[in-house]
């Protein structure tokens, strides 16, 4: 008998050890070459020579920018201009996952860049405007403000005249994206970011969401459930959205600044931010899962994780409570040339998932590719997991081809 869900229609088994749902948009040619790419990361002494290595390439102005931009570059990024994208959305369409584009240019702190940043942005919900096929769009404050700056308003220092108009600035720029947003329909991401600058960045957002949130989620904030509040915040958020009459977009993730946050907290001698175990924080994002699901009358969510048995764990209190697969208040997201099996398989069974895809030129997007580098070995198992994953694959197909 097929699988119902108190009255709905049948409901999609996943199972993300399918790897060949997972992998199948990919020619023979260009897994090779993601097995290669992931059996290089799996091994950190080789990450941290490489990134050692690049980092002084680039400095010097080597020609390395095309050896980057065929490797790396090509697996987590989707090209350097939105246009460079586009290849990389219809392929995502033609699998029935979405797009979030991601400028994700960074280490810029200038007036000008700010501005420049805002206008990129801008031009990502223009495009996210434009097709289905672009769920979010998103953005980072700290890509439109300074860091020092969000730093000395959440401390509560005294700014001065020009700090002040610089905050103004700040604030317009924000508005101006999420009113656009507004404006154009989309929905849009305020990505979370470290523990001494988030307080500012969640006073922006709830101020946005206060203005454009009252007929639809349309902005979301991120809460970083490694962070032992977090729950509480959401909690707390809800009830304000309630009282206020507005709808609560939210962003779950685990979190990308723990070995940061522990040392900063650890030297400037403050309460540790961060759950004491991995258990706590996955305890938490679960939990937080429950409570979104049992709230979708005001809450919007989208599950930004590469956790297998947390997305396990929300497709399964989803049945329980008779949600359909593709309920428009739950969404699933991975990053580009990561846990294809999570988003390949949830897209297979009618679920809402969308990739983030990152772009801008080769080496103003570096600092984000040591990033994704530095998780891939970092993270217990995750190279290993998609290094595992990838050769299952072409294993099975050398087997499935006649003799």
């Amino acid at each position: 008998m097929p699988e119902t869900v108190q009255g709905l229609t049948d409901v999609k088994p996943v199972s993300f050890e399918d790897t060949s749902i997972a992998f199948s948009s990919q020619s023979d040619f260009k897994l090779r070459k993601t097995y290669w790419l992931f059996a290089l990361m799996n091994k950190g002494w080789l990450v941290n020579l490489g990134t050692f290595f690049i980092k002084i390439a680039l400095r010097l102005h080597l020609p390395i920018k095309f050896l980057i931009k065929n490797t790396i570059f090509e697996q987590f990024c989707g090209g350097e201009s939105i246009q460079d994208c586009e290849q990389t959305i219809r392929h995502l369409h033609d699998v029935h996952v979405g797009t979030i584009l991601d400028y994700s240019v960074e280490g810029e702190e200038t007036e000008k860049s700010f501005d420049e940043t805002t206008l990129e942005i801008l031009r990502t919900i223009e495009r996210a405007s434009e097709s289905k096929d672009i769920p979010f769009s998103v953005f980072k404050v700290t890509g439109v403000a300074s860091t020092e700056l969000l730093e000395a308003v959440q401390i509560g220092d005294s700014l001065n005249k020009s700090q002040k108009a610089e905050f103004d600035r700040v604030m317009q720029r924000v508005d101006t994206l999420c009113r656009r947003a507004y404006e154009r329909n989309v929905r849009i991401f305020i990505d979370a970011e470290e523990s001494w600058i988030q307080d500012t960045i969640d006073t922006l957002a709830y101020e946005m969401m206060d203005r454009y949130n009252h007929e639809r989620p349309v902005v979301y904030n991120t809460y970083q459930m490694y962070r032992w509040e977090s729950f509480d915040h959401l909690r707390r958020d809800t009830a304000e959205a309630q009282a206020k009459g507005y709808y609560l977009g939210v962003k779950l993730v685990r979190g990308a600044y723990l070995e940061k946050e522990r040392l900063r907290a650890h030297e400037e001698e403050y309460q540790d931010p961060i759950q004491a175990t991995k258990a706590d924080t996955d305890l938490a994002f679960n939990g937080a899962i429950d409570f979104c699901l049992e709230h979708r009358d005001i809450i919007s969510v989208c599950l930004g994780t590469h956790n297998e048995e947390s997305c396990r764990y929300c497709i399964q209190q989803m049945k329980q409570l008779g949600i359909a697969s593709n309920d428009s208040h739950i969404y699933f997201a991975q990053l580009l040339g990561m846990s294809d099996n999570i988003s390949y398989n949830l897209a297979n069974a009618d679920y809402n998932v969308a990739k983030y895809v990152p772009y801008g030129p080769v080496d103003t997007v570096m600092p984000y590719l040591f990033r994704r580098a530095d998780e891939n070995k970092s993270i217990a198992g995750q190279s290993s997991r998609e290094f595992n994953l990838i050769s299952d694959e072409l294993k099975r197909r050398k087997n499935c081809r006649p003799r």
